[in-house]
């Protein structure tokens, strides 16, 4: 797959025209089929609030602490956990994002919702990958109810990044599949030295 990079130049006079790539339409597909979301009240607070308690992978450092304080003996779980995801915000953040420098769908996102504008580049979806890196590792520590409700949450966080216009689809199929990967490599690691 080639890299989602758009240029940062603006088109001048004479430019040739430039076909969107195959993953440009895509993401313009998508957009256009969430757009009635965008205008119902119920998913401009839940998309809101899926943003929000993904910025920084606030959600699962509460479900981590959540989870050990039901339970003292998943204090080691949670702080594995928190440790675990700031590698993958500084694996996904300062290691890959920097070899794409692709533009967001807009300058500060969706003015219907209230979100953080983020200042790395739009590839691949930080907020997928962190929502899916923890699924995977707490599904490694949880039972079949509680596996499918992180993965619902993970769904909800990465669809409400391009419902908000803060990333294109693929930024955040990208960011999910980075996330799930190492989430497993996390677990096997997990089980290999625990």
């Amino acid at each position: 797959m080639s890299a989602p990079h758009e240029s940062t130049r603006a088109p001048e006079p004479g430019d040739a025209p430039v076909a969107p790539s195959w993953h440009g339409r895509l993401d313009a597909r998508v957009d256009l089929l969430l757009e009635p979301l965008r205008r119902w009240r119920p998913t401009v607070w839940l998309f809101s609030v899926a943003s929000l308690l993904g910025d920084f992978g606030m959600l699962w450092h509460i479900i981590g602490i959540g989870r050990a304080i039901g339970d003292s003996r998943r204090w080691t779980q949670a702080v594995t956990l928190s440790a675990l995801m700031g590698i993958e915000s500084l694996t996904v953040n300062q290691g890959i994002k920097p070899f794409f420098q692709r533009r967001r769908p807009t300058e500060r996102g969706d003015s219907r919702f209230r979100v953080r504008k983020p200042r790395t580049s739009s590839f691949p979806s930080g907020h997928a990958s962190s929502a899916f890196f923890a699924s995977i590792v707490l599904a490694g520590w949880t039972t079949a109810p509680a596996t499918a409700l992180w993965f619902a949450f993970a769904t909800v966080i990465a669809t409400s990044r391009v419902a908000t216009r803060i990333h294109h689809f693929t930024d955040v199929v990208v960011g999910a599949f980075v996330g799930a990967v190492m989430g497993g490599l996390a677990l096997a690691g997990i089980s290999l030295f625990g």
